[in-house]
């Protein structure tokens, strides 16, 4: 609920040009926002019970809503200020009227689409990564936890600065930045699922790689991309339609997933035998999915 009316907040106060950089930092508030979860709830909760972490979380979210009521304002406009971008059109419409547009623009949709199946390798790294290791290349919990988080921490470095690289490098276009990262989950994938056993550093390379892949698309697929072709005022529209199709798909991946390795085992000499040719096909190809579907948006702007 509280990202489109941020999106809408930063496409209102801050320049086209700079916009990514703001919103690639902006984005990292869901990967830092859940760590501090972690480790704040686990905390709370050994001290002074499991109530108290469901209390402190209402506690920290009515502390946000405060900081939102005092700081937070509509347009520059609204506070006596000049506007930050300048309106190219010469008709005036409805903000209803240009959201209604979003749901018939074929661009967003596309974008949709790609961040439902970057999401769907995305997720299928953050639920099934652990139990990966531990089944199919014979780590321990701790170390399969442990490359996984190698993941998460590169995720918010990725996350940081892919706005930054789009309006620094490649002058506020996310198209090829988008396909260099999609390419860089698609071999992270690659190698985390075919590469060979007992070779921890080229998995915790394939976790680093993956993690500043998959943290860049979040910015730009997960709702840049589609911030950028769309009306200002239908911009928390476009991320909406780009946020349903996302998380839609990463709960059908966890049944999915689930399916695929529960139907594709087999019992030998009373030892589980885990075959996950299935799954890598199924991650590898949504990731590759995701690369395509962002190409037929090359062009627009």
């Amino acid at each position: 609920m509280g990202a489109p009316s941020s999106v809408v907040s930063l496409s209102r106060w801050y320049k086209d040009s700079e916009r990514g950089s703001f919103y690639g930092f902006w984005s990292t508030s869901h990967n830092i926002g859940e760590a501090i979860t972690y480790i704040l709830t686990a905390v709370i909760v050994s001290y002074f019970g499991w109530q108290w972490g469901f209390r402190a979380a209402a506690i920290v979210g009515l502390l946000g809503a405060l900081m939102v009521s005092i700081f937070f304002h509509d347009t520059p406009e609204s506070k006596g200020l000049p506007p930050v971008n300048k309106d190219f059109t010469t008709k005036k419409t409805s903000t209803w009227s240009e959201q209604k547009d979003v749901l018939k623009n074929p661009y967003v949709w596309l974008l949709a689409l790609s961040s439902a199946f970057m999401y769907i390798s995305r997720y299928a790294v953050n639920s099934w990564g652990p139990y990966y290791f531990e089944a199919a290349k014979g780590y321990t919990l701790t170390q399969a936890n442990s490359l996984v988080a190698i993941s998460a921490v590169c995720g918010i470095l990725g996350t940081a600065s892919s706005g930054f690289v789009s309006d620094k490098f490649f002058k506020g276009r996310r198209n090829a930045p988008a396909l260099i990262f999609g390419l860089m989950n698609v071999f992270a994938l690659s190698l985390f699922l075919l590469g060979p056993k007992n070779m921890w550093w080229l998995d915790a390379t394939s976790m680093v790689i993956f993690g500043l892949g998959i943290g860049a698309l979040i910015c730009y697929l997960g709702g840049l991309m589609a911030v950028d072709i769309v009306s200002k005022k239908a911009s928390g529209a476009a991320l909406g339609i780009v946020g349903i199709m996302s998380y839609t798909a990463a709960g059908i991946q966890d049944i999915a997933s689930g399916y695929l390795i529960e139907n594709n085992k087999k019992v030998l000499n009373g030892e589980i035998i885990y075959n996950f040719d299935t799954i890598s096909i199924f991650w590898i190809g949504a990731a590759a999915l995701s690369v395509l579907l962002a190409l037929f948006v090359w062009k627009k702007t």
